[in-house]
């Protein structure tokens, strides 16, 4: 139809759905999970690097040092190790903090608070002792900051026990399942998007209630489809559902999962989609080598939606290489949505 009679047909379905939809960006859905949290539980507390005074180095904190003051929102000196130990040491006290990390780059300064005081004390102190803290920061490819800080995290973490990792994508797994993280027991790593913080999304009423949470450990269905399953996290789901557009103009249609957890991973939704189409892509920002599609691959291999192939499985990752500085490299070092296109084209032969 023309678009103008489209843009009729959206606004009486809007009218007749009863359904109201609110644009926020991945930034401020973040900075809302945030504050309603903070206002919900005393016990929760924000700290790192100028999330204070200054709204934090991506305004993701904007405005919660105003409202809850110097000891809700706390602002660190340069240390890592120091402020993440300090908040490692905070949930064993029955506190729960959020440590931000201005990048998980940074985060390599402060692993050993991470994986060994905080992943590891529940089992060895046989269950008596919680570690509800959550560890939040941009992760993955930004522009132009070169090899140092531009590099994916999500199976670095994602391979250690006692730990629970979580990658989301758009404004609704943001708000939700940092929410969900928030209220956790276990300490979570939670790895946002640089390049994703200003990029709107429609959320429904439902979503904006204080008390909606996305369950850790569950994926969701971005898209149906029949050919073949494209399985992918963080800002890789839209390249996903973009390559998927473009595809289905030549008669293929992909189904895409948005994995929104990596640990625990959500192994019966993508055996579930793999068992309908037949065949897997695998798209994750990270090097290939370890990485979240091998270890997807491997399930996959190992359980019952093997049976269920048709051709094998096909990761699209980022190069295996540090990120180079030059743009026109960068753009060559990360997945791009004709990289998703040609692996589809080549698992289905076309």
């Amino acid at each position: 139809c023309s678009p103008l009679g489209a843009f009729w047909c959206e606004y009486f379905l809007n009218i007749f759905s009863n359904v109201s939809l609110f644009q926020v960006n991945v930034r401020d859905a973040l900075n809302q999970a945030m504050d309603e949290e903070l206002e919900r539980d005393e016990r929760v507390f924000l700290l790192g690097e100028e999330v204070a005074q200054y709204d934090g180095a991506y305004k993701v904190s904007r405005g919660l040092w105003k409202k809850y003051g110097d000891k809700r929102i706390i602002d660190t000196p340069i240390t890592e190790m120091g402020f993440a130990g300090i908040a490692v040491g905070a949930a064993f006290a029955g506190l729960r903090p959020i440590c931000e990390f201005m990048t998980w780059n940074f985060s390599m300064q402060a692993i050993d608070q991470v994986i060994n005081s905080a992943a590891k004390t529940y089992y060895m102190s046989a269950g008596a002792q919680p570690v509800p803290i959550v560890f939040r920061g941009p992760n993955g490819s930004s522009a132009g900051v070169a090899a140092q800080h531009s590099q994916c995290f999500a199976a670095w973490y994602g391979h250690c026990p006692g730990l629970k990792v979580v990658s989301p994508w758009n404004s609704e797994d943001a708000r939700g399942l940092l929410k969900a993280a928030i209220r956790d027991d276990n300490p979570v790593v939670f790895l946002e998007n640089e390049l994703m913080y200003g990029v709107p999304f429609d959320l429904s009423e439902e979503v904006m209630q204080k008390d909606f949470v996305v369950p850790i450990g569950k994926a969701k269905v971005e898209r149906q489809g029949t050919h073949i399953t494209l399985v992918s996290h963080s800002r890789c789901v839209g390249f996903c559902l973009d390559a998927a557009t473009v595809l289905a103009k030549e008669g293929v249609e992909c189904e895409v999962v948005n994995l929104r957890t990596i640990r625990p991973l959500d192994v019966d939704t993508i055996e579930a989609s793999v068992m309908k189409t037949g065949h897997l892509v695998t798209v994750e920002g990270g090097w290939p080598q370890y990485g979240v599609g091998a270890e997807i691959c491997a399930r996959v291999m190992e359980g019952p939606a093997f049976n269920y192939l048709d051709a094998p499985a096909v990761r699209v990752t980022g190069v295996d290489i540090p990120m180079p500085y030059a743009k026109i490299l960068e753009d060559h070092s990360v997945p791009q949505i004709k990289d998703i296109i040609f692996s589809v084209k080549k698992v289905l032969n076309m």
